[in-house]
């Protein structure tokens, strides 16, 4: 702790008469006693505890120094960190005033980042079915398209093989068909020429043993015949040929991205384009383990938007996260969000507001009340005087949720005890300085 000249010259004259003049005339009046000055201040009761004065030699029996505002400074507890001695003046130059701590209840309140994203039960990330190349893109981001709309068109081998395939199964339904048709007719005439006995009871027999070989392999030649029409449809070659086939829009909706380039080779699976239904969007938050209890399914989250800064939205929680994330310790808390108008986009950054139930939460304080030093939260508790100063010391305590400029302290503080409520920076200020003279703040 630094002590200047003018500080132990002001010290010793409020001994017999209140320190006046300023800086330079104190000055001008310092010589060569000064030591033996600050020598003989040494001891001085109250003077144990002002900061810088410890140690000091000749303080002992300094007249008229018993009693001085702030110079009977109380011993540091385990949970002080610093403190600092002041007058009435220099309490009212910092503009420091204090008061009792009371207990209060308080609603834990926080505001998280959040981002509007695609709801990815209205969205659809088409891939190519199969490999090929890119012939056409019909589609661009930003374009509404309908359900059943042509997107991509490509050219496959696979597509070619299945439109081949299918083709050839039609084909083969289609003759498998003539022959049953035939063969049910010969049945009948067989049945009539038995009644009239002009045919042998073997031919009859053999007729129909033919109809019914021509029904089951009418029935496999439907049944191969589908297959191939449900990979050909499955491709998108369906009323195609020479291998050509379109990817289709399963949703009425929007191009979101498009990644297809026409002339590239693709494999089966690679993305092409990504289509959405805007009427709803997903607002995603990464809650803090801490405020994981704030959230529910059903409970209403009010947002605001950077794009509309001045408006606050609502939506309710559709979904939670069932764990937190191992890496950032987050929960993962979704929210639907009706966008029917279609004004919200995705990726557009949101701050969401969660709020708590009030609840008791021991002694609250302004926020400016507690600060930091060394480290560790701290409040100063005031003991005044009877002239009206007051020493000051750094408290340390534990701190809890903020909300609405106030500041829960769970452990270091009860009611009734007097702390600095304003100007508490400016006391920091002054005990990491160690010294005031002249009330630098």
């Amino acid at each position: 702790m630094h002590i200047t000249r003018n500080a132990l010259l002001c010290i010793a004259t409020l001994a017999g008469a209140a320190c006046g003049g300023n800086a330079n005339d104190t000055a001008k009046a310092a010589g060569p006693a000064d030591s033996a000055n600050a020598a003989s201040m040494a001891g001085m009761p109250g003077m144990a505890g002002m900061p810088g004065m410890a140690g000091m030699p000749g303080m002992a029996g300094m007249p008229g120094m018993a009693g001085m505002p702030g110079m009977d400074m109380p011993a540091p507890g385990d949970d002080s960190l610093g403190a600092i001695a002041l007058t009435a003046a220099q309490i009212a130059k910092g503009k420091i005033s204090w008061g009792a701590a009371k207990s209060g209840t308080m609603s834990v309140s926080a505001v998280l980042p959040g981002l509007l994203v695609p709801n990815e039960d209205q969205t659809a990330r088409l891939g190519a079915p199969v490999g090929g190349r890119v012939v056409a893109v019909l589609v661009n981001p930003g374009d509404r398209v309908t359900r059943g709309q042509a997107l991509v068109t490509l050219v496959s081998p696979e597509a070619a093989r299945a439109q081949s395939e299918a083709a050839s199964a039609e084909a083969a339904l289609s003759a498998q068909r003539a022959q049953a048709a035939y063969a049910t007719s010969a049945r009948g005439r067989a049945d009539r020429l038995l009644a009239l006995k002009a045919i042998p009871r073997q031919e009859y027999e053999r007729a129909i043993a033919d109809a019914e070989l021509a029904r089951a392999a009418l029935v496999q030649a439907e049944s191969e015949a589908t297959r191939a029409r449900s990979i050909a449809e499955q491709f998108g070659a369906t009323g195609y040929s020479g291998g050509e086939l379109r990817v289709t829009s399963p949703l009425t909706g929007v191009v979101l991205t498009r990644m297809a380039v026409p002339g590239t080779v693709v494999e089966a699976g690679s993305p092409l384009v990504v289509v959405t239904d805007p009427s709803s969007l997903w607002l995603q938050v990464q809650a803090p383990e801490q405020l994981a209890s704030l959230f529910s399914v059903g409970a209403r989250v009010r947002f605001s938007l950077t794009a509309f800064a001045a408006e606050t939205l609502g939506a309710p929680i559709e979904a939670i996260g069932a764990a937190l994330d191992a890496n950032t310790r987050t929960l993962g808390v979704r929210v639907r969000v009706n966008n029917v108008g279609g004004r919200l986009k995705p990726e557009m950054l949101a701050s969401a507001l969660v709020e708590g139930a009030p609840r008791t939460m021991g002694v609250v304080v302004p926020d400016d009340a507690v600060q930091q030093l060394g480290g560790k939260w701290v409040v100063f508790l005031a003991l005044p005087d009877a002239s009206g100063g007051a020493s000051l010391v750094a408290h340390a305590v534990t701190v809890g949720p903020r909300s609405g400029g106030r500041i829960a302290v769970t452990h270091g503080v009860k009611p009734g005890d007097l702390i600095v409520t304003r100007g508490a920076f400016t006391v920091k200020a002054a005990i990491q300085l160690g010294a005031m003279p002249e009330m630098v703040m």
